[in-house]
């Protein structure tokens, strides 16, 4: 009696699971043979969009990566073109030991500078200005206050430090590319692969 109350039992579950069962029971599951002739599982699952909001440290973040990154690609180009100037005049002035023709070398040079460079160069903000010396720096080895106290003399440079100093800034500020600066080397790196400027 038991035996056959439990064999109805287990039919009546069969029947049971059979009307529940939809064509979305099963997933159809793919196999995918690897090079040594493994059989694994292989599943194609439709794309998941995940979105999610940055916290105020990421925002603050990004908003400084941004403010840098746009003012390197803006400054850049003038700092290769300062340190493709001092060459010239370098070279210019080596082979000069008298003072007076060599401040007429500088004098001249300071004049085409002037007329190419003085109105781009005023339009720069306080920001954009800090990371021009930077980069200056990287491209001549020299900062911004040895590089005047060379050709304008030691008061010249004391001058426009003090000026500087004024807006928040140094001239004697130096250049760390593995260090404070090393986001601001990637970015110039990234500026070069763009727009093809040797190292």
């Amino acid at each position: 009696m038991i035996i056959i109350f439990l064999l109805l039992m287990a039919g009546g579950w069969q029947n049971l699971h059979a009307q529940t069962r939809g064509p979305y029971d099963t997933v159809r599951v793919y196999a995918f043979i690897t090079p040594e002739g493994d059989t694994i599982p292989e599943s194609i699952l439709p794309p998941v969009e995940v979105l999610g909001k940055l916290t105020g440290k990421w925002k603050r973040h990004w908003a400084e990566w941004t403010r840098l990154r746009n003012a390197v690609y803006v400054t850049y180009p003038y700092a290769i073109a300062a340190s493709r100037i001092m060459n010239e005049i370098n070279v210019k002035l080596e082979r000069v030991s008298d003072k007076k023709q060599r401040r007429a070398i500088i004098k001249s040079r300071e004049k085409e500078l002037k007329r190419d460079f003085a109105d781009k160069l005023t339009q720069l903000s306080v920001y954009q200005g800090k990371v021009l010396m930077k980069l200056i720096y990287r491209q001549t080895g020299d900062n911004c206050y040895e590089i005047i106290q060379e050709y304008k003399g030691g008061f010249n440079a004391a001058f426009w430090q003090t000026i500087a100093v004024v807006f928040g800034s140094n001239l004697k500020q130096n250049y760390d590319p593995y260090g404070k600066d090393l986001d601001m080397e990637k970015i110039v790196r990234d500026v070069q692969l763009m727009y093809g400027y040797k190292s």
